[in-house]
């Protein structure tokens, strides 16, 4: 007799779904970020499965008995999360990339500063450039959609059911060769700018010889670059809009590949 009325079928099917929100909510953008102390993110994790857990759930005879069938299991959902983390991560990798060859055009290459983000060494433009990615990512209410793109992937794909194939894979490359393309077109109104001002004063300099360029350049780049920067924020903001609406489809898509 139980005289707790201890289940351990539903113990096991809360589990699942506490394995499953951990490692996908550890894996994605600003949930997982180092400036996130460890027990606040293992706190949000627990909170997120006790409210999805009479939701969302999956079935307590999914949870392995052999030890070795619980480390794969634990295996397949750290690459779920990683996945799902990295089809975000590619994005503001990509608008990273383009603020640090902006930065490198204006002669900010010996500028840099700590992210707090993830505690390497970025550039001043590249770290400008994602911070107000990231205000408008969380004003577009990304971050909620990284959320729904975690309920679905109970209905998606099921513990231990993710398969690594071929479409899969050949997905996510696809996905990291975006984020050169996003970066070239970041940065190509302010590269397009600061050639026109390299070619106004290569003519200067042909036509005053006696003029001290080098000096007058710097400044001249810093301030059109910033400029152009000024007036992409605008552009960027409607680009990220349309990423966030496509967020659901990319998702959906690549889990469906997984299963």
């Amino acid at each position: 007799m139980d005289i707790f009325g201890f289940d351990m079928s539903s113990f096991a099917s809360f589990l699942l779904t506490f394995m499953r929100i951990s490692f996908v909510v550890f894996m994605m953008p600003f949930y997982s970020g180092e400036y996130i102390p460890v027990p606040v993110k293992a706190a949000l994790c627990l909170v997120l499965t006790m409210a999805l857990w009479p939701h969302l759930t999956f079935p307590g005879e999914l949870l392995p008995g052999h030890p070795i069938g619980i480390m794969n299991l634990m295996l397949g959902e750290a690459v779920l999360g990683l996945m799902l983390g990295l089809c975000v991560h590619f994005i503001f990798a990509g608008i990273q990339t383009g603020g640090e060859i902006m930065g490198f055009q204006m002669g900010f290459t010996m500028v840099t500063l700590a992210d707090p983000m993830s505690g390497t060494q970025v550039s001043i433009t590249s770290h400008l450039m994602y911070m107000v990615t990231f205000l408008v990512f969380l004003a577009w209410d990304g971050h909620l959609h990284l959320l729904r793109a975690l309920a679905d992937s109970f209905v998606l794909i099921p513990p231990g059911g993710l398969r690594i194939s071929g479409p899969l894979t050949g997905g996510i490359l696809e996905l990291s060769a975006s984020m050169f393309f996003l970066a070239v077109k970041i940065a190509a109104p302010v590269i397009a700018a600061l050639f026109m001002v390299e070619l106004t004063l290569a003519l200067m300099g042909r036509a005053a010889p006696q003029m001290n360029l080098l000096t007058m350049g710097f400044p001249i780049k810093i301030a059109v670059g910033f400029f152009f920067i000024g007036i992409l924020f605008s552009t960027l903001s409607l680009r990220m809009e349309d990423i966030i609406i496509d967020l659901k489809p990319m998702f959906d898509s690549i889990m469906r590949v997984a299963r």
